[in-house]
């Protein structure tokens, strides 16, 4: 049976090329607004988004015909996936096109962040010539912690084979990974031994403010902060408060807590910045990039892919 398939979001070419060439009728909805998208989204058997906007049960509800959403990213969190799971929607999503992506990422922010590279960029281009106060600090000898092994988490693990560094990994779901490259563990142990603490998980009611106060005060050593997960899992406030009270040396953040839920400008915040907002804006001891650690001209087009050979498999095109 023919499908058809609505893109609310763009994609690489590929996916649409191989649905057409299985004889499916792809139709670009990427400029069309919500509203008119509601009043014929009843026709198409799949959607393909990535974070345009939310799929919660409103818009879903008008989707009678859906079989499946393919999204191009790992995260899951706009979806209402109970909601889906009940209709029989199935979901396919990719984070095997971008973990390389992440992991390069991750690595790149740390190893900047621990030799002062976008400080030392901006001083020299304004003519301030200081050695020995951008002395950097080096990966190798350290203990880095990961919360997570999937896809990303083992990607990032792997980047590191390169440092001679010790690799602690915590997965609440998952068991038995254990290898010469990396140590299975628990929260107790990264807590205690972890210079660098790298997140690799979805965000859901477990993990939304996992990284807190609480958490921050229970590290034994001054620690680097890596989160290219998802902003909501860690608590800017508290990372504010441990930057200042030396429990955090420095924070590489691809996302932060502010985002809306598409991902879009999110500096015009209804009644002013918080101040936590504002205090990692102005320090050099975090930086920053707009939700990019996954989102290269190469997993742009293995996003795509991957969600091709699923929805494939499935249909058994």
């Amino acid at each position: 049976m023919t499908k058809k398939v609505a893109f609310l979001d763009t994609v690489h070419e590929v996916l649409q090329q191989g649905l057409e060439k299985a004889g499916w009728i792809c139709d670009d909805l990427t400029t069309q607004p919500k509203e008119d998208v509601e009043k014929i989204i009843q026709h198409y058997q799949g959607i393909v988004i990535r974070s345009r906007f939310p799929m919660n049960a409103d818009f879903l509800s008008k989707a009678t015909a859906l079989e499946f959403i393919a999204r191009s990213g790992a995260g899951m969190e706009n979806i209402e996936v109970p909601y889906c799971n009940q209709r029989g929607i199935q979901l396919f999503n990719a984070p095997e096109g971008n973990r390389n992506a992440v992991a390069e990422h991750a690595l790149g922010m740390l190893l900047s962040l621990l030799n002062h590279l976008n400080r030392c960029d901006a001083e020299v281009r304004n003519g301030i010539w200081r050695r020995e106060e951008n002395k950097g600090t080096e990966l190798d000898g350290k203990t880095v912690g990961i919360i997570g092994y999937g896809n990303n988490g083992e990607a990032f693990a792997k980047k590191l084979r390169g440092f001679d560094v010790r690799v602690l990994v915590y997965d609440k779901y998952k068991t038995g990974f254990g290898n010469g490259q990396v140590e299975e563990t628990d929260w107790e142990t990264i807590c205690r031994e972890a210079d660098v603490l790298s997140l690799h998980i979805p965000q859901n009611t477990e993990t939304i403010g996992l990284v807190n106060d609480e958490r921050i005060n229970r590290f034994s050593k001054s620690f680097y902060l890596i989160n290219l997960s998802r902003g909501k899992i860690v608590d800017t406030a508290a990372v504010m408060r441990g930057i200042e009270a030396g429990k955090i040396a420095g924070a590489c953040l691809d996302v932060l807590e502010y985002e809306k839920s598409s991902f879009e400008n999110m500096f015009d915040i209804p009644g002013g910045r918080p101040e936590a907002f504002e205090y990692i804006l102005k320090s050099d001891k975090v930086l920053l990039s707009p939700h990019v650690g996954g989102w290269t001209h190469e997993s742009y087009y293995k996003l795509s892919k991957v969600l091709l050979d699923k929805i494939s498999e499935h249909y058994h095109l």
